[in-house]
């Protein structure tokens, strides 16, 4: 849920931005989600900084490629199979690109256990399975704007101010699963949901496909449920269905028609891109049936047909 939330400390973990994330640089972003040529860099930035961002970007792939090549531990293999079911449904050559990706997923991305929770192999290998299957046939740069991960046994809680109308606001302490932000750097999540989420796809919820979402819309600086789309008829197609479908969501929420898609991403476009990613993997035969644009805009983006090794059972007749 991409609102920023309070920097008060909870547990033993500071729920907020730490200090040190607040200095981007250019070369914390790959080539690849940031395309410039060499002549605009070496006007912008003089010939000695574009050679030096171009050998940051040349090392990181370097080391990129060394990790996807590294064996995995057997017993993370271990966890993926108990926790994650989907994956072993995939066929082999997704397994062993989203292996990969799990390996630099591991390696640039900081855990912290918050509440009393230690961390585990079975924690970080279980997120980061999840959150790396939304990467497959794509070309990443692994969740640039996001560096640390905190992850509490269950629920956490932070204070919320809340506009109703007019001038009227009203603050509380509010329960979380999870959340994220664009600026923030950071993602919290809640292990006992983030642990559930992949085990039963029937239910169209999982928390960590939902958080990482919104790391995707985040990643063309804005939080509008726009991910970076390729061109320009993409995003035409793409404002299309989505707002359609956003409106549809929208009417059945304020009317209480049952729906497919939580009703929580009636709140807002973000929302709505992160639910519709939940549903797209986790009841993608559904989605299909009953929101087929939907689905067609969101298998062109990831590019995965979920339907393929989905696990979810057929309706009834």
């Amino acid at each position: 849920m991409p609102l920023p939330f309070g920097s008060e400390r909870e547990g033993n973990c500071r729920v907020g931005r730490p200090s040190w994330l607040r200095r981007w640089r250019l070369r914390d972003f790959s080539s690849e989600i940031l395309p410039v040529t060499r002549p605009r860099l070496t006007k912008a930035f003089g010939g000695r900084e574009f050679h030096g961002y171009a050998e940051s970007m040349f090392f990181k792939r370097r080391r990129r490629r060394q990790l996807r090549a590294q064996p995995l531990p057997g017993e993370w293999r271990s966890i993926i199979s108990r926790n994650v079911p989907f994956f072993d449904r995939l066929p082999p050559e997704d397994q062993r690109e989203l292996l990969g990706h799990v390996q630099v997923f591991l390696a640039e991305k900081n855990f912290e256990g918050c509440g009393g929770l230690q961390l585990t192999d079975e924690i970080r290998v279980t997120i980061a399975t999840q959150a790396c299957l939304l990467l497959l046939h794509r070309r990443t740069d692994y969740y640039p704007r996001l560096v640390t991960i905190l992850v509490y046994p269950s629920g956490f809680t932070v204070e919320e101010k809340r506009h109703l109308e007019g001038h009227i606001w009203s603050e509380g302490r509010e329960g979380r699963l999870g959340e994220t932000g664009r600026q923030m750097g950071s993602m919290v999540l809640a292990w006992d949901a983030a642990k559930s989420g992949p085990t039963d796809p029937s239910d169209g919820k999982n928390l960590v496909l939902h958080e990482f979402a919104h790391q995707l819309d985040f990643e063309d600086f804005a939080a509008d449920g726009v991910p970076a789309l390729g061109s320009h008829s993409d995003k035409l197609s793409w404002a299309g269905v989505m707002k359609m479908e956003f409106a549809a969501l929208r009417a059945a929420d304020e009317t209480g028609i049952p729906t497919l898609l939580d009703t929580y991403g009636a709140t807002n476009p973000a929302e709505f891109f992160a639910v519709a990613t939940e549903a797209f993997f986790e009841r993608p035969r559904a989605l299909r049936r009953q929101h087929p644009r939907l689905y067609n805009e969101l298998e062109r983006f990831f590019r995965q047909d979920p339907a393929l090794y989905s696990s979810e059972l057929a309706p009834r007749r």
